[in-house]
This record gives structure tokens, C-alpha cells and sequence, in this order.
């Protein structure tokens, strides 16, 4: 079971773009990948269109491995593990395993 969500705000551990954080627009569980905002930038060659007359290079991100990734908590301010915990109404929530604070579900 993948610990990350769309929506999840991650740091990057290791790789060229290291401490980097971002959010995480799309999530690919089977490949084991994830696309992460401003995260992994290549440059891209785009040819000449009618929706883009003057073509040019432009950077777009690329997916990420998951396991190079963590999920950040809003108090420590730094990759973490994470958790489940029942909350008083019995939902699950999940929590960072360091402080306990409990992550935003992302929906």
C-alpha cells in the first residue's frame, strides 16, 4: 500500500533534486511512481503547432519513485513516516510516526 496520496505535500530524499518539497498532482501505485509539482523539471522539445506556433523548449515534470519520497509533517517540517490512528468518531486517520500530529487527508 502506497503511504502517498494526491494532494500529499512530500520532500524528496534522495537524487538530483534532494530536500526539494512539492505537491503531489498525480499518483501511478502499480508503476510505483509519482508526479510531484516543480519536483524533477526536464526540458522538453516541442515542435511547432497550430496550438503553439513558436514551439521552443519548455520544462514539465516527470514522475518519481515513490520510494524516494516522504511524506511531510506540518509541525516538523520534515519527511516522516507515517501511521494510522482511530480517531474518537472511529475514523482512521493518519498521523506522522515522530509527533503525532495527524496529516491532512487528502482528498
Amino acid at each position: 500500500m502506497a503511504r502517498i496520496r494526491k494532494g500529499d505535500t512530500v520532500v524528496v530524499l534522495s537524487g538530483k533534486d534532494r530536500g526539494k518539497s512539492g505537491k503531489v498532482l498525480q499518483v501511478w501505485p502499480e508503476r510505483g511512481r509519482a508526479l510531484v509539482e516543480r519536483v524533477n523539471l526536464l526540458k522538453h522539445f516541442e515542435r511547432r503547432s497550430q496550438q503553439n506556433p513558436s514551439g521552443g523548449v519548455i520544462e514539465r515534470e516527470h514522475p518519481l519513485a515513490l520510494a524516494k519520497l516522504a511524506a511531510q509533517c506540518p509541525r516538523c517540517r520534515r519527511g516522516v513516516r507515517t501511521g494510522w490512528t482511530a480517531a474518537a468518531d472511529g475514523t482512521k486517520q493518519r498521523i506522522c510516526r515522530t509527533c503525532k500530529e495527524t496529516l491532512a487527508v487528502a482528498s
